[in-house]
């Protein structure tokens, strides 16, 4: 980690804010406030509860040989995190960054115990929509609080940096738990995962609930050019409402980013559901979460350290990099993933039996679909952030920007 923050300090050595700088803490609190640690502590907070739920949804159906009631529970949950995602700011700026990520970790917590009841229970189809509806509200929450601290914390020059770090922490929960949903279903012939792979995946998300405790309070933490994190203040509702309306009328350029937001979001039912969960056995679909995760390790990196943190580059030329990328990525992975959807239709998913397993000949073509759409995923993510991370640094007005992303 002393490598990590020797690198970052190098990138932040460029100051760009003339604000008056801090003295840096001494000893164990060097390391404790720096900003990669607590990014890092961010990211397996993560890790715990979003990163364990994209391992669960990656595999198709929630683990499920139906993938009806997850379907329907997701459907719910991001209608809901769409309305909650305009007013998540306001509850953490009231709240504050650490009390909203126990809040919104909670909510993972018990989507994931769902999927072990009706696992056990195959009745309990409202509880886990339930759950959907509940995890919408927190999601919102943890992703909001996420966002305005994840960009609050790095210099103009390190908001790629940052977000690749973090991107690549909460990804290894989706990389681990999709591995260990391979390898405990490695002989499965049920195509749906076994109640030990729930309980181990509840168990993380428990754990991740209780992870934001041991954070530092963001106005504690003292960036690489000796800036302090603005203060994130308590204020009343009335006021928090009031920013929000001031953040539209300020910044009205955020509105340009919602269809970005939407289109970074809206492909994961097909994806998930349609494509890994219908066609592949659960081996198979553990096999494909786990390489589709790692590649979004790798899209996050290559895009935001080593394209929008390249400080040669003016930073309006490097904005034009990255949405050349991502759109290039974009249109190669829908490109291959409608060719795949012409060949079968849902309801062909659901009446044949045959599924594509790890040992076909035809599995290396169709992976590479997974691949292309995690990659695709990471990038979008960095660059919208990224966008988000130029336009602020106060982590208030922030809450209220990733709110919308959220949205």
């Amino acid at each position: 980690m002393s490598e990590v923050h020797a690198e970052v300090d190098r990138l932040g050595s460029s100051k760009e804010s003339h604000a008056e700088p801090f003295d840096r803490p001494m000893g164990w609190r060097k390391y404790y406030y720096h900003p990669v640690t607590q990014v890092s502590m961010l990211g397996f907070v993560c890790f715990m509860g979003p990163g364990i739920f994209v391992a669960l949804t990656g595999l198709g159906g929630g683990g499920q040989v139906n993938s009806r009631v997850q379907s329907h529970a997701s459907a719910i949950l991001y209608a809901i995190l769409a309305f909650f995602g305009l007013i998540s700011s306001s509850i953490n700026n009231v709240l504050g960054p650490r009390r909203t990520l126990i809040l919104g970790s909670s909510g993972y917590a018990l989507y994931i115990a769902s999927f072990l009841v009706i696992n056990i229970h195959p009745d309990a189809d409202a509880f886990v929509i339930a759950a959907g509806a509940i995890l919408g509200i927190c999601g919102a929450l943890l992703w909001t609080a996420q966002g305005s601290l994840m960009m609050a914390y790095p210099t103009e020059a390190q908001k790629g940096t940052f977000i690749s770090i973090f991107w690549t922490i909460f990804n290894l929960g989706g990389v681990i738990g999709s591995a260990a949903a391979f390898g405990t279903n490695f002989k499965s012939t049920t195509n749906n995962v076994s109640n030990g792979t729930y309980v181990g995946f509840l168990i993380l998300s428990i754990i991740g609930v209780f992870l934001p405790l041991s954070m530092a309070n963001p106005d504690k933490v003292i960036r690489t050019d000796g800036t302090r994190v603005n203060r994130a203040l308590h204020t009343s509702w009335k006021t928090e409402l009031f920013r929000l309306y001031m953040a539209l009328k300020t910044d009205p350029w955020i509105i340009l980013l919602f269809p970005m937001f939407f289109a970074s979001n809206y492909c994961y039912a097909w994806e998930y559901n349609n494509y890994n969960g219908a066609i592949f056995t659960i081996r198979a679909r553990g096999l494909n979460s786990l390489l589709s995760y790692t590649s979004q390790i790798f899209g996050a990196v290559f895009l935001g350290y080593f394209i929008l943190d390249q400080n040669r580059v003016r930073r309006r030329v490097r904005a034009f990099y990255g949405w050349i990328l991502v759109f290039l990525v974009a249109f190669a992975a829908h490109t291959w993933a409608y060719f795949y959807q012409r060949t079968y239709t849902r309801a062909d998913a659901t009446k044949n039996a045959y599924k594509i397993d790890i040992m076909d000949e035809t599995y290396a073509a169709h992976v590479w679909v997974m691949i292309i759409h995690g990659s695709l995923d990471s990038m979008m993510q960095t660059y919208a952030y990224w966008l988000i991370g130029a336009m602020s640094n106060d982590p208030a007005k922030l809450a209220v920007f990733t709110g919308f992303c959220a949205y």
